[in-house]
């Protein structure tokens, strides 16, 4: 088993480094730009789908009897235990507007237990993983642990968030309730935020409207640097939707009971 997964851990980073690649190529560049909501603005860029179809051709290729859930193409069912799940630019609109702060997310599951997770941010040459040995910050000339700040109250607590439009109704009234308890409040990051509280720099996320593969490929990193991940009622958020992730035991039974207050 050890085995195994240290062969699929290898593979993954094969896949970050790939992805990585093809972001640079395309970042700060002219892309293309599509929008799939007839509602709202939902983007969706060339380089998006080129990352995604490259990575879901390389595992087909690799492991044809694992599934796949990916945000373009969608969802494909394994014959097995083993299910990847691929966010190929977490944070498009900060990759359509310069800003470096977005992702590649990459994270494979046996069953319903997250194996392992990367977070590939190419133009910072970072890549942010979570497994069976713990959580790390590779970067090309070394490869340093990640742990969680241990704030324990809401009052000294930094909270991020990617947009206050994510929440709608009573939603929005509990994040408002929360954030007027911290320290301080960001907006931006996607998926970089929780990085950030993994590697001991924010102390908090809250979000809704979450996908699996926004979440799933970030819950080993997460973990495995002593943060608790959780939908806002303290349950796995294995299928996205409503998410809190906190720095500390503490600090996230606090914003939880403020959440449902």
């Amino acid at each position: 088993m050890a085995v195994e997964i240290l062969e699929l851990e290898d593979f993954a980073l094969e896949l970050a480094h790939t992805a990585g690649g093809i972001a640079q190529t395309h970042f700060r560049r002219p892309v293309t730009v599509e929008n799939k909501s007839a509602t709202a603005f939902d983007p969706v860029t060339n380089a998006d789908r080129a990352i995604e179809r490259v990575l879901r051709t390389a595992i087909d290729a690799r492991y044809p009897d694992h599934g796949i859930v990916a945000e373009e193409e969608g969802e494909r069912a394994g014959k097995g235990e083993y299910t990847w799940f691929i966010d190929p630019i977490d944070g498009t609109r900060a990759f359509m507007t310069g800003s470096p702060l977005w992702g590649t997310l990459i994270g494979l599951t046996k069953g319903e237990q997250p194996l392992f997770g990367l977070l590939v941010q190419p133009v910072l040459e970072e890549v942010f993983f979570g497994g069976p040995s713990g959580s790390w910050l590779i970067k090309p000339e070394r490869r340093d642990r990640l742990k969680s700040r241990a704030c324990k109250s809401l009052a000294k607590a930094m909270l991020g968030c990617t947009h206050p439009d994510m929440f709608t109704g009573e939603r929005a009234k509990a994040f408002r309730a929360v954030s007027a308890k911290c320290l301080l409040t960001r907006f931006g990051g996607d998926c970089y935020n929780y990085a950030m509280v993994a590697a001991g720099y924010l102390d908090l996320v809250i979000e809704s409207q979450l996908k699996p593969y926004d979440i799933v490929p970030l819950i080993p990193i997460l973990e495995g640097a002593g943060c608790v991940v959780s939908d806002w009622h303290g349950k796995p958020p294995l299928r996205g939707g409503d998410v809190v992730v906190a720095g500390s035991r503490e600090l996230h039974k606090a914003a939880l009971a403020a959440l449902n207050a």
